[in-house]
Order: C-alpha cells, then sequence, then structure tokens
C-alpha cells in the first residue's frame, strides 16, 4: 500500500491553469464519490482552494498517472493541457506535503490562517462522503496536530499573513489616500469577511459588500458596520468605486472586457483598482487593457508574498523541523501498520501446520489412542515456542532496520508457512482419495 498526492498550486501553476482544475464544494463531493466507486478499497481526500488542487490517495494499485486522468475526465480537459504543472509524491514525500501545507508553510503567505480551516473542511467534506479510511484518517489527523505545534512554537503567524491582507496592503500601495476611498468588496464569505477587516484596518469608511446571498451580505453589513448592495446593483456599485476587492465563488468570469467596458465608459476620471483574488476568476484579465482600469490577479501578489517568505525564514526553518519529526512518527506507524495482521496470520498457519502433523500422526491404530490430547497440547507448545522467537526476532529488526524490514520477514515467513500447510492439505486429501 501506498500513500499518494497528485496535484499543483501556485509555484508551479498560473492561475489560469489553477482555476481550471479548480472544484467547488458540490464537485469535490461529487468527484470523491466517482473515485470512491471506481476504487472501492482505496482512499481519498481532495484539497482545492485559489492556490491549490491536491488529490491525496492511499491504495494498493492507483496510481499517479490515475490521478492526473481522473482530473482530465472530470473537467474535460485534456491532460497535456496541466500535466506539466502536476507534481506526484509518494509515501514519505506525500506526508511531509501534506503537513508542510496543513502548516502554512507551503502557502503563498507563509504562516496565514486559512489554510489549516480548508484542510479541515476538505477532510469533513471526504468523511461525509466516505472516501476516507484507516490510513487517511490517521494522516489528516497528525497534520491538523502538526499546524497546531508549528503555530504554537513560533511566530510565523505573526503580521500581515493572509491573502486578502496583502491585496489591502498593494491597494495602499497603489492608491494614495485609501482611508477616503470607497471600496467594493465583491464576495461576503470567509475571504470577503477577511477584506473588509483588513480595509477597516487601514482607516478605509466607505466600504460597501455585494453578494448573491444577500442575507449572508447583510450579516457582513451588520458585524462590521458597513454598507450592504443587492446583486443586481454590482454594476452600478462600480461606476463610483475607487476599489474593488473580487472573491465570489463562481465557475465563469463575472465580467468580460466588452462587459465591463460599458462600466468603465460610465465611470468619471478617476483609476478604478480592482484585486481579483477569487479562482475561478472574477474578471477576464483583458479587462486590464480598458483604460484607467487597472486589474490585479492573485497571482500579482507574489512581490509582497516574496517579502513575507524572506521575513519568516527562521521560523519556516523551525516549522520544517517540527515537520520532519511528525513525518517520521507517522511514517513509522504507517510501516509497521501490516506487522500485526501478518503476526496473526504467521499464528494461524503454525497453528494449522501443527494440526495437519497430529492429523497424519494419529491414524489407522494410533487414531484412538489415549495420548492423543497430551501430544496435541505439546504439538501447541512447541509452536508457542517456535511463534515467540519469530517475533522476538522480528522486532529486533524493527528496531535495527525499521517496520518495514520486520514486515517483508514475516510475509515471508507467512507465504512459506501457507505452501507448507497447503501442501499438508494437498497430500491429506490424495492419501483420503480412495484407490
Amino acid at each position: 500500500m501506498r500513500i499518494t498526492v497528485s496535484g499543483l498550486n501556485h509555484k508551479t501553476a498560473p492561475v489560469e491553469i489553477r482555476e481550471k482544475l479548480a472544484f467547488d464544494a458540490s464537485q469535490a463531493a461529487e468527484a470523491l464519490s466517482k473515485l470512491k466507486t471506481r476504487h472501492c478499497q482505496a482512499e481519498f481526500v481532495l484539497i482545492s482552494t485559489c492556490n491549490r488542487v491536491e488529490l491525496y490517495c492511499t491504495s494498493e494499485n492507483v496510481t499517479a498517472n490515475d490521478l492526473t486522468e481522473f482530473f482530465s475526465e472530470f473537467h474535460n480537459l485534456p491532460s497535456e493541457d496541466f500535466a506539466e504543472f502536476l507534481y506526484n509524491y509518494e509515501d514519505t514525500d506525500a506526508v511531509r506535503h501534506l503537513l508542510t501545507v496543513a502548516s502554512s508553510l507551503d502557502s503563498m503567505l507563509a504562516g496565514e490562517a486559512q489554510i489549516i480551516g480548508q484542510v479541515k473542511e476538505s477532510y469533513r467534506l471526504a468523511c461525509a462522503t466516505k472516501s476516507t479510511g484507516k490510513v487517511l484518517n490517521r494522516l489528516f489527523h497528525v497534520a491538523f496536530a502538526t499546524s497546531k505545534k508549528v503555530y504554537t512554537n513560533t511566530s510565523i503567524s505573526t503580521g500581515r499573513v493572509s491573502i486578502p491582507g496583502v491585496a489591502v496592503e498593494l491597494a495602499g500601495q497603489l492608491f494614495n489616500d485609501i482611508s477616503s476611498a470607497k471600496a467594493v468588496v465583491i464576495g461576503a464569505g470567509e475571504t470577503g469577511r477577511l477584506i473588509v477587516q483588513h480595509l477597516l484596518h487601514v482607516g478605509t469608511r466607505d466600504i460597501t459588500v455585494i453578494n448573491r446571498s444577500m442575507e449572508r451580505g447583510r450579516q457582513v453589513a451588520r458585524e462590521y458596520g458597513i454598507k450592504v448592495k443587492e446583486w443586481a446593483e454590482l454594476d452600478e456599485q462600480l461606476v463610483d468605486a475607487n476599489i474593488a476587492i473580487a472573491s465570489a465563488s463562481v465557475q465563469d468570469y463575472l465580467f468580460t472586457k466588452d462587459s465591463f467596458a460599458a462600466i468603465a465608459a460610465r465611470r468619471k476620471k478617476g483609476m478604478l483598482l480592482i484585486i481579483d483574488i477569487a479562482v475561478p476568476r472574477n474578471f477576464e484579465p483583458a479587462v486590464n487593457d480598458l483604460e484607467d482600469i487597472y486589474l490585479y490577479s492573485i497571482d500579482d501578489l507574489s512581490a509582497v508574498t516574496e517579502q513575507n517568505r524572506k521575513a519568516r525564514q527562521r521560523d519556516i526553518a523551525k516549522g520544517m523541523e517540527i515537520v520532519s519529526e511528525n513525518v517520521s512518527e507517522f511514517m513509522e506507524w504507517f510501516r509497521a501498520k501490516d506487522v500485526g495482521p501478518l503476526i496473526g496470520q504467521m499464528k494461524e498457519e503454525f497453528a494449522r501446520i501443527g494440526n495437519n502433523e497430529i492429523e497424519k500422526f494419529f491414524v489407522g491404530p494410533r487414531q484412538d489412542a489415549s495420548c492423543k490430547e497430551v501430544m496435541e497440547a505439546m504439538v501447541s507448545r512447541v509452536v508457542n515456542k517456535l511463534l515467540h522467537c519469530v517475533i522476538k526476532n522480528a522486532d529486533m529488526i524493527a528496531k535495527e532496520q525499521g517496520p518495514a524490514e520486520a514486515a517483508r520477514l514475516l510475509n515471508t515467513i507467512v507465504r512459506q508457512a501457507e505452501d507448507i500447510s497447503s501442501e499438508s492439505d494437498n497430500n491429506k486429501k490424495h492419501e483420503d482419495a480412495p484407490s
């Protein structure tokens, strides 16, 4: 059995590729159900965020190529369009990757708090669709514990460490007086809330939130004391806005260049700064070609995020030490998890060999011998002593060479014992057959 992850992220693929492979919650549930139906013995968890799409699998026979083909099939996208951007990790590397992701050490912004919530939500969805099992259940709980330990034992989460925070920081750099700007926040989910918080933190007071669900928009507006407008009023709000930050969850562009040109034509003099941090994107990139419209995507925040990473190098290094310790502990468990069942199988085969020898001995005149019960007890004691010797040596090998080597030894003994007991069974059948 192996643990595999196949995916892409902000470091390997641009946003125009990531958005093509993105899954919303309903698509993720559908994908997990399809995978579990197709590979009923395997385990799956799918993580899809603005910066990454990753499919984790534990299986005997599902390969990275199978996962790539599934991405292609589900999104109706030729694999050659995205395969070069994928990374594939197995076993120790896959475990290290997940723990690094969950601890925000692989994030665009090291220390950002959103990723652990997204990983937990992805795991909850997998549990709800019953696509997880013993291995991934343990692995993801180790990832949660690792994240907590990294946040507790480093200062990696201090400062501005969220994509919404960096978006507002960029707006502050590009807009002379952000406190007097009219800001429109598109989307009232968790990301939208963070955008509002950061805008208020830098002194912006004229903030309007617009969301497809008016009720959710009203909740955010009440909570932060800002304005809220109906979704149908989005165009009108953008006519007067100075800054728009978008994070709405949609599958297609809210605005193309042509549709936004009509809004741009109605605007008075002055630039409109649009920061689109949604994946899939809310604005067609060509909107940036319109006069006085400046459009930035999530990938355009890279300069600010690189500054963040350099400032946190010491915390990142300390966090990776914690990750490495937890990877080793998990892999010890993973390699050893098959030893127990193998010992059980070995006991059964040894007992079967002993029983076969007893039956072979007590035939004919000896069939009703009074010593049969004593002999059975003696053979059982011999078998148990031999088992004890084997188990003791397996334990020694596990300590000196690792659980995987011990499992290989026990597996070899079990296979040989099966051959011996099968041979005895076959011989017995021939002896019992009428001549």
